[in-house]
Order: C-alpha cells, then structure tokens, then sequence
C-alpha cells in the first residue's frame, strides 16, 4: 500500500508544482525508485506519469493562453514535436554519465536565465518575439533538452520566455504548460513503443498529476508575482544542487 499511495501523493504534488513553477519530477522520480521501480524505467514512468498534469495546467490557464494567437501557438507545437523526439531518441543512445553531467550545468544556465531574464533582455538592446528565428531555435533547443530530461523543464521553459521578453508569469506559466504537454505527450509515445514504463504505477499517477495540475494555476493566481518567481527560482537552485551532488558522486 505505501508503495502505491508514495508515487500517487509525489505525482500530485508535482501536477501541482509543475503547474507553479516547473520540477515536478524531482518528486515522482525518487517516489518512484522508493516504491522499488529501477532508476531507467522510473525515469520514463515519471515522464508519463506527470505529463497530464501538463494539460490540466494548461486548461487552468486557458484566459492567459487566448493572448497568443493561433500561428504563434502552432508554430511553436510543430517545432516542438520535432525537438522532443530527438530528445527523445538522443536519450535512448546517450550513457549515463554523460546524461548525469550535463543535466546540472543545463539546471543553471536556466535558472540564472530566468532569474536575470529581464536584464540580459535590456542587454541585449532588443526584444525577441515569438515569431523570429531566436524563438524558434530557442524553442527547438529546449524541446531537445526536454526530450533527453523532463526534468527542470519548466524552469527552462520559462527562462527563454523570460528571455524573449515576455513579463506576465501567468501568461507565461501557460505557454509553459501547453509545450511541456505536447513535448511530454512525444516522449510518452516513444517510452511506452520501447517498453520503459511501469503501468501499474504510471496510470493513477497521471490521474493525481492531471488534479494537481488543475488545482496549481487559480493557486498560482492567487499568489503574487514576486513569490511565483521566487519558486520558480528556489526550485531551479534545488534542482541544480541535487542533480549536480548526483553527479559527482
């Protein structure tokens, strides 16, 4: 029973954090190991597992999304679709300890991006919008990373809206959650094709993801903006530690 109810609580606490600010797999992955599922299969678990939560995140911030029209939206899913499954097939042939080494540095570099985005942007001496060629590239870039790791994701995803120069968390919270339901929706497909994933577990986990998920964006509202970005910072400074102390030892 509490090899059930572990990864069933993980997955909806992490529908509603990735819904906030992104990391959710930094709970349904250890959950997972704990219930005694190997670390490569409870990998491709997690990823099926939250990514409903994705949709109903989405769904919550379906007043937001309405801001962009619907040639930057397909745009930016059709280019995605493209960067997970290279992700997606990178993961399948990359060796663990190269996949161990790069996930920290990546967590970083998208932390502090997200952090700075403002002042880099002003920097810059330019804004990028959704429709140009550093978009795209940005966003193919990181749907790769997203195919490759789920983790962090979010956190990514918003670093290179903030460096787009978009401002409105909540507007930028769900973009976030449509591209990560549509990358993890890829990944999902290929995990399932090559037999990674635990069933048992990862069904009634993606139903607890899809609640939380739902319930994390009128929680986001609620919450000012100053202490949305202070968790999407404080869960990208975590992540960072975690992973890179996993990767030296």
């Amino acid at each position: 029973m509490i090899d059930f109810l572990v990864p069933l609580v993980a997955a909806l606490l992490a529908g509603t954090l990735n819904t906030l600010a992104g990391g959710g797999t930094f709970l349904t992955f250890p959950a997972l190991v704990l219930a005694g599922v190997p670390p490569v299969a409870a990998n491709a678990t997690s990823a099926v597992a939250v990514f409903p939560g994705y949709f109903g995140g989405a769904l919550g911030f379906k007043r937001e999304l309405k801001r962009f029209s619907g040639r930057q939206i397909g745009l930016l899913v059709c280019v995605t679709i493209i960067g997970a499954a290279i992700g997606s097939a990178l993961l399948m042939v990359s060796s663990n300890r190269l996949f161990s080494m790069i996930v920290p540095l990546l967590l970083l570099v998208a932390t502090l991006a997200f952090t700075f985005g403002e002042s880099i942007q002003k920097l810059a001496g330019r804004s990028q919008g959704l429709l140009r060629p550093f978009g795209i590239v940005g966003i193919l870039l990181v749907s790769i990373y997203g195919g490759y790791f789920n983790g962090g994701l979010g956190i990514v995803l918003l670093a290179l809206f903030a460096l787009w120069g978009l401002t409105d968390i909540h507007a930028m919270n769900g973009l976030k959650n449509g591209q990560s339901f549509v990358l993890s929706a890829v990944s999902v497909v290929i995990f399932a094709l090559a037999g990674l994933v635990v069933w048992h577990h990862a069904l009634p986990m993606m139903v607890a993801a899809y609640v939380g998920g739902y319930l994390g964006a009128p929680l986001a509202r609620r919450l000012p903006r100053r202490v949305v970005r202070g968790i999407v910072t404080g869960v990208g400074v975590v992540m960072t530690l975690v992973f890179g102390v996993r990767a030296l030892a």
